[in-house]
């Protein structure tokens, strides 16, 4: 059974950080990411990482160089690190994951992804 945990999120002025981690259990291979939904608008990709000995990442262009994805597979954890965070960057972001490879596609099409956090809020004041 796939379970995905994730935390981390808070309020933090713009310009700050904040990362966030993702437990994950029962899952082996596909991706997993972030995702976000903004206030009133559609969710949307944040970032993605394959399960493999690769471990490919990509970005949505919003948020490149600004935002890490990254794993710890000895601790089944998933991380997002957040730096020079903006005020439309606020949401609440979820972990996700999906045993096919389609983390690239998922960026622009999260309706696909298979399994999801329960989301954790993020604030960035001006």
């Amino acid at each position: 059974q796939v379970q995905l945990v994730d935390s981390g999120g808070g309020s933090v002025q713009a310009g700050g950080s904040l990362t966030l981690s993702c437990v994950v259990s029962g899952f082996g291979r596909g991706f997993i990411g972030w995702f976000r939904r903004a206030p009133g608008k559609e969710r949307e990709g944040v970032g993605t990482i394959d399960i493999t000995v690769s471990s490919g990442t990509r970005y949505a262009d919003s948020v490149t160089g600004r935002f890490t994805v990254s794993k710890d597979n000895a601790n089944y954890t998933l991380y997002l690190q957040m730096t020079s965070l903006k005020p439309e960057d606020t949401g609440t972001y979820y972990c996700a994951a999906d045993r096919r490879a389609v983390g690239w596609y998922s960026l622009t099409h999260p309706s696909i992804v298979d399994y999801w956090g329960q989301g954790t809020q993020v604030i960035v004041s001006s």
